[in-house]
């Protein structure tokens, strides 16, 4: 741990700690909510920070803390499944592109193309206009979205490691070409898709946000924080904390990301090494 602390300074202890709280808040958030964060209470309409409610309530009363920490775990449920996805897609048709060259990487590469000429939360928003809106199909969305990415990195990955001595080792020795792939050439993809996955995981963050206040995310009322950003809009001036509470949690949400990012950047390159 000292070592960690050491070698990835401030920036990555920062990043680490938000990550953990995150995964806090994931694990124990049903009984870290003080109130059921659907439960409806008129008579604590936007009240400002009390001590029933510590954070406040919306327009129809309901704690904004629970509604926080709940929105904190469908919002990195659903980061942590696209990432899975799109890095899962992005492995295999990246091992395969990089390693089997020829015909095969020319057909995966125009295709990862093609995808690549649309922004990933373009992409996403057109494919959740023609599916019905719910996690199912945002994960597929953004998955879908951010795979090129990985599919590249991967390919550019593979394209150096297929060189090795161990690789060509490996054909010596008559292993298929299968094996080979899969047991050699796919486990030195696994440091610097640990990097991207991290700081993917910022951005599906921030795109699931925004695709859910435009109400094509997780319908109300459950909490997210995208749609709790969509519902406080037109109190905006009235109760502003009801926007600036979400807004900052998205913000902290991609810093932490992003640190941990870098961090793992320089941990796992041999020339941040002294």
């Amino acid at each position: 741990m000292s070592a960690f602390v050491k070698r990835a300074g401030a920036g990555g202890v920062l990043g680490a700690s938000i990550a953990l709280l995150l995964v806090l808040v994931w694990i124990a958030g049903p009984w870290l909510a003080p109130y059921d964060p659907m439960a409806i209470d008129i008579g604590a309409r936007l009240v400002a920070f009390t001590a029933a409610h510590p954070l406040g309530a919306d327009d129809f009363g309901r704690d904004i803390l629970s509604r926080l920490i709940h929105g904190a775990r469908a919002s990195a449920t659903i980061a942590f499944a696209t990432v899975v996805v799109a890095v899962t897609l992005g492995l295999i048709f990246g091992v395969l592109a990089g390693y089997l060259r020829g015909w095969a990487e020319r057909v995966i590469m125009v295709v990862t193309d093609s995808l690549l000429a649309f922004p990933g939360l373009l992409l996403a928003l057109g494919i959740m206009t023609v599916t019905r809106a719910g996690e199912t199909a945002m994960i597929v969305a953004l998955g879908l979205a951010y795979a090129p990415a990985v599919i590249r990195v991967t390919r550019s990955t593979v394209l150096s490691v297929r060189q090795r001595e161990f690789v060509e080792a490996s054909r010596v020795m008559g292993n298929p070409e299968r094996i080979t792939m899969w047991r050699h050439v796919l486990p030195n993809c696994i440091a610097p898709m640990t990097v991207l996955a991290t700081t993917m995981f910022g951005w599906v963050i921030l795109a699931e946000s925004a695709l859910s206040f435009l109400g094509l995310g997780v319908p109300p009322p459950q909490p997210t924080w995208g749609n709790m950003l969509a519902a406080a809009r037109p109190y905006i001036t009235q109760a502003p904390w009801l926007i600036i509470l979400p807004g900052l949690c998205i913000s902290l949400t991609l810093l932490g990301a992003n640190l941990l990012g870098d961090a793992l950047r320089d941990l796992t390159d041999p020339r941040m090494r002294r």
